[in-house]
């Protein structure tokens, strides 16, 4: 199951994260979005959330991921923390805009 919650900052981010951790989400199994692959890394950073990587992705998909367009690899983590193609669609939709997307799964 996925809870999915959108923001437009940081400190919205952090709220959000909290109330997440409060539901009973470990921060490993929180995962945060943003289309600029910079302030991705940051706001991961700076609220300790998951990363996805080989363990989400596998292998062939990390390594695919260097060579593929952001969005086609932000739609690829987002199905690999378990969203539908559909709704990996949607959400980059809403990076594109600038906002944040977080991802809670107990998939793993």
């Amino acid at each position: 199951m996925n809870t999915v919650r959108v923001c437009e900052n940081g400190l919205e981010a952090k709220n959000i994260i909290n109330e997440l951790t409060a539901q009973g989400f470990e921060h490993d199994d929180i995962y945060l979005f943003a289309h600029d692959e910079e302030r991705s890394k940051d706001l991961t950073d700076v609220t300790d959330t998951g990363v996805v990587g080989v363990g989400e992705l596998g292998v062939l998909d990390s390594v695919s991921n260097v060579f593929r367009k952001r969005g086609d690899e932000l739609r690829a983590k987002f199905e690999a923390v378990g969203l539908t193609e559909a709704e990996a669609e949607q959400y980059e939709k809403v990076l594109d805009q600038g906002q944040v997307v977080i991802v809670a799964t107990t998939q793993h």
